[in-house]
C-alpha cells in the first residue's frame, strides 16, 4: 500500500513540475488537460517551420554530372525574428553516365527566434535558441535522354527522412517525405565555342506527412525554369522553382536562386544565393566546397 501511495504522489509531483514548466506554452495557446497534445498546435508547412525544414528542392542542369564529389557548405538564412546558421554536406556517386546516386543533409543548425516567430509557430522553445540536427535525404538519378535532338531529360527521385530534430522548436517537420521531378535541357554554343548557354525546365511532385488527422499527407506539384552559363571555369546560374501545396497553410514556397560556381585544378567553390517570393520568408547566402575526383 504504502508503494502505491509512493508511486501516485511521484506522478503527482511530476505532473505538478511539467505544468509549471509549461504554464507560459498553456496559457498563451490556451491549451488545458484533455485537449489535443502539443504536436496538434505545429503546422507542417515550409511557412511555419525552420528554412531547412521543407525547402524548395536545387534544380539540375538536366545532365548528369560525371565526377563523384564531396560538398560542405556554410550556410546562412536571414529574416526578421529567425536567424539561421547551418552545415550541410552532400556526397554524390554516379555508377555511369546513366544512373548515379546522392546523400545530402543538414548535419549541424543553430537557430535564434523571436518571441513573435514562436508563438505564430507554436513552438515550445521558450528562449527561441538552440542546436538541431537536420533531415537525410536519399536520392537516385536517372539520365533519360542526353546529347540528341530531343532536349536532355533527366529523373530525379528522392526520400526524405524523419531524422531532423526540434519538432518543439519548429524547427524541422519530424516526417518523413518523398519528390520526383524531371528536367529538360538544350545546349545553344557560341560561334567561337568559349562558351555555352543552357536553358532548362522541370516538373515534378511533391509529398510530405503532415500531424493533420483528417489529411495525413500534403500533396505538391514542383515546378521550376532557369539557365546555366558555362564559360571557361566559371558557371553561372539564374533560377526560379517552387511548388504548390493544397492546404493553404503557406505551403506553395517559391524562390529565385543565383549561383554562381568557379573550377578549380580539380575542385570547385560555390557560391548561392536564394531568395524566398512567397511562403518561405527567408535570403539565404551558401558558400560551398566541392571535392571532385573520377
Amino acid at each position: 500500500m504504502k508503494r502505491i501511495l509512493f508511486l501516485v504522489s511521484f506522478c503527482l509531483a511530476v505532473t505538478s513540475v511539467n505544468a509549471q514548466e509549461w504554464g507560459w506554452w498553456n496559457e498563451l495557446h490556451g491549451w488545458e488537460p484533455g485537449m489535443p497534445g502539443w504536436r496538434s498546435y505545429i503546422t507542417i508547412s515550409p511557412g511555419y517551420l525552420g528554412p531547412n525544414a521543407l525547402p524548395v528542392p536545387d534544380m539540375n542542369n538536366g545532365v548528369l554530372e560525371q565526377s563523384k564529389s564531396l560538398k560542405v557548405s556554410t550556410d546562412f538564412h536571414f529574416r526578421t525574428g529567425d536567424q539561421t546558421q547551418n552545415i550541410a554536406g552532400q556526397f554524390y556517386y554516379p555508377f555511369s553516365d546513366r544512373i548515379a546516386v546522392s546523400v545530402y543533409g543538414v548535419m549541424l543548425e543553430h537557430y535564434s527566434m523571436s518571441d513573435q516567430i514562436r508563438d505564430e509557430r507554436a513552438a515550445r522553445d521558450r528562449d527561441g535558441e538552440g542546436l538541431a540536427i537536420g533531415d537525410l535525404y536519399f536520392a537516385t538519378w536517372i539520365q533519360l535522354v542526353k546529347g540528341r535532338k530531343f532536349p536532355n531529360t533527366l529523373l530525379r527521385m528522392v526520400g526524405k527522412t524523419a531524422s531532423g530534430g526540434r519538432l518543439d522548436a519548429a524547427r524541422y517537420a519530424d516526417s518523413p517525405g518523398y519528390f520526383f521531378d524531371i528536367t529538360f535541357s538544350k545546349e545553344l554554343k557560341s560561334v567561337a565555342g568559349n562558351w555555352l548557354l543552357r536553358p532548362f525546365v522541370s516538373s515534378g511532385f511533391y509529398s510530405w506527412q503532415t500531424n493533420d488527422m483528417e489529411n495525413l499527407q500534403n500533396d505538391a506539384f514542383m515546378y521550376g525554369a532557369g539557365i546555366e552559363l558555362d564559360q571557361s571555369d566559371w558557371n553561372i546560374t539564374n533560377s526560379v522553382s517552387g511548388y504548390s501545396g493544397y492546404k493553404d497553410e503557406r505551403d506553395c514556397p517559391m524562390v529565385y536562386t543565383l549561383s554562381l560556381e568557379r573550377s578549380l585544378k580539380k575542385d570547385a567553390i560555390q557560391l548561392q544565393y536564394i531568395v524566398g517570393l512567397r511562403d518561405w520568408e527567408y535570403q539565404s547566402l551558401k558558400l560551398a566546397y566541392i571535392w571532385q575526383w573520377k
